[in-house]
């Protein structure tokens, strides 16, 4: 059994969950009418109250007519922690977007996320705003999105359960390259503060690289950080995370 733990520490760095989904890394930047999406399939080892050894599977959907987009997100985690097996992290996220010139569109989600680790046993998010396209060029795309988000996050603090109703702003930059034809990098960072009280915020932010191995099959590595200056007692305010795995498109 240690052979193995060693072999998945040199091949799947240490890792941390994140409690902002990345929904910028997820969306395909294309042109073309119809579905897409791929699945993804993650090694992890991870260190945070407990020694956790997992799989994690990533599904997104993606349907594109004309002004209208849609983006659909299935996030499940599979650990098992000190030989016992436990689902550690769920969450769901629909995205509409709907383009009202070549540089703007309207946007609205709507998410439910638990993170056992986190301490969240669940967080519903609603939110509507604006997206930005900020380049012309197809070398590189850049994005910025300004929301408004209604938040509901029932969490275990203390032994006790309590619920926080809260209103933040949700902004992000989002940026796509493509250095050469089989490699790509997209990173986005987000920033979400309460409106009643600035001082209450996150931070997230998530860079993945790509290249093809083969037509449709691709490995990615994938680094996040995050800063929540108000989590959970008991969970540290910076969290990182560093996987590597592979990748199929369709």
């Amino acid at each position: 059994m240690k052979k193995y733990i060693y072999i998945a520490i040199l091949l799947f760095p240490l890792t941390i969950s994140s409690q902002i989904i990345n929904v910028e890394n997820l969306r395909r930047v294309t042109d073309t009418t119809g579905w897409s999406g791929f699945a993804r399939l993650d090694l992890h080892l991870i260190k945070n109250r407990n020694k956790i050894f997992g799989v994690s599977n990533r599904i997104r959907v993606q349907y594109k007519r004309k002004k209208h987009l849609w983006l659909f997100i299935n996030d499940l985690d599979f650990r098992e922690a000190n030989s016992r097996k436990l689902v550690s992290k769920n969450s769901q996220h629909l995205r509409y977007n709907y383009k009202t010139s070549d540089k703007i569109a309207l946007e609205a989600f709507l998410q439910s996320q638990e993170n056992k680790i986190a301490s969240i046993r669940f967080r519903g998010l609603v939110g509507a705003g604006l997206r930005f396209k900020l380049s012309k060029s197809e070398k590189y795309k850049l994005y910025f999105g300004n929301l408004v988000m209604y938040e509901n996050e029932k969490v275990i603090e203390l032994d006790q359960r309590v619920t926080n109703i809260d209103w933040r702003n949700s902004s992000y930059f989002s940026m796509s390259l493509f250095p050469a034809k089989h490699i790509s990098i997209a990173s986005t960072t987000y920033f979400q503060p309460r409106y009643d009280k600035l001082s209450d915020f996150r931070v997230s932010s998530q860079t993945t690289m790509s290249f093809r191995i083969i037509k449709r099959l691709r490995f990615a590595t994938t680094f996040t950080y995050q800063y929540d200056e108000f989590p959970v007692l008991g969970i540290p305010k910076e969290q990182y995370r560093l996987t590597n795995g592979i990748m199929y498109s369709f």
